[in-house]
């Protein structure tokens, strides 16, 4: 594992960017980083130690055996990623800010060394999440600020195990551990739409796969609610992102469309309590409403899926992770326009 002082990090990452002019931004990620490679411990270091809750360690054993899972059956890298563990004293390891402008539904872009041109802007503190939001709202900018559980670096670190998601269900840590190794396996620089689609194909794959072998039917079907639940909520995020695109798009005056702005998210908002119903009541969407809905909500809800039907057929297509892997590696060499047009071709009937 690779693990660099913080001042070095930032050093490197100042030079790449040929001045510091957001030091303050980047000495928070470098020294975020830095302590979760320096807190974290091996797996196995944490099972042998008599002071492991004995919950943890069982939460710790599954997640060794799903990592040899995805090795094995998945064909992602064998490489030190999720073999440590570090303990947070906090609900998230970041704090995503995504902002638009008031009429826009396009998101602001903040660009970054490796991972190039981004629509968020990560923070391990949410007090300075926070401070950030409260700038870009007096800009007169759509904000939005969400926890985020885990995330990748794309192979350049050893990622750890988190507290911020270790105690998940079986398939939620397997689906979380799959996808995050999958940006270790091809990611393209700013093109969020094809690396969350690719990172997402191979989540479902791997956990049907890992739910055929390792699950029981009430796994199985408490997994399959769960996935239809999000297919729902996310069906019901883009029809109402559609109805703004519709407004923003019209050539009305833009007091009208401030108006038919507020109509449109009142009606998300009374639609959502509809679909709550035919949950039974199934409340777990409901921290994305506590939060004014703004653009910025609906801003990258097609991240994840744009591309997803084209890359699940893709999958099919070539039978197995190995030359699936190797067919969206040459993808990705080709420009972005021509890339989409092969996914768009690829989801075509």
């Amino acid at each position: 594992m690779l693990r660099w002082p913080a001042c070095l990090f930032v050093g490197t990452v100042c030079l790449l960017l040929s001045g510091c002019t957001q030091l303050r931004y980047y000495t928070q990620a470098a020294q975020g980083q830095y302590a979760l490679w320096s807190g974290a411990r091996p797996i196995d270091a944490w099972l042998d130690d008599p002071a492991t809750e004995p919950r943890l360690k069982v939460r710790l054993a599954k997640a060794q055996q799903i990592r040899r899972f995805a090795v094995s059956e998945l064909d992602l890298p064998d490489n030190g990623s999720y073999k440590n563990y570090a303990t947070l004293r906090r609900p998230f390891v970041l704090w995503n800010v995504v902002a638009t402008p008031e009429l826009s539904l396009q998101p602001l872009q903040w660009c970054f060394p490796i991972a190039g041109c981004v629509s968020y802007r990560g923070y391990y503190s949410k007090e300075e999440a926070l401070a950030y939001v409260e700038e870009l709202r007096a800009q007169h900018y759509d904000v939005q600020v969400s926890g985020v559980p885990a995330y990748s670096t794309l192979g350049w670190f050893d990622d750890p195990l988190l507290s911020t998601f270790i105690n998940y269900n079986d398939a939620e840590l397997a689906r979380l551990i799959f996808h995050e190794l999958a940006h270790q396996v091809v990611y393209v620089p700013g093109d969020s739409a094809f690396n969350e689609s690719f990172a997402s194909a191979v989540e479902e794959a791997g956990v049907q796969r890992w739910l055929a072998r390792e699950g029981n039917d009430a796994m199985r079907a408490s997994y399959a609610q769960y996935a239809a639940r999000r297919q729902d909520f996310l069906a019901l995020l883009l029809t109402y992102r559609g109805k703004l695109e519709a407004v923003y798009a019209s050539g009305a005056s833009e007091a009208d469309k401030r108006a038919r702005k507020a109509q449109v998210f009142a009606a998300l908002q009374d639609a959502y309590q509809v679909l709550k119903q035919d949950w039974g009541g199934f409340a777990g969407y409901d921290r994305w409403f506590e939060q004014p809905l703004s653009n910025a909500h609906l801003a990258s809800v097609s991240t994840y899926n744009e591309f997803l039907p084209a890359f699940k057929k893709l999958l099919e297509e070539k039978k197995n992770f190995r030359a699936f892997y190797a067919a969206v590696h040459t993808m990705a060499q080709i420009k972005k326009p021509e890339r989409r047009h092969a996914l768009e071709q690829l989801s075509s009937p």
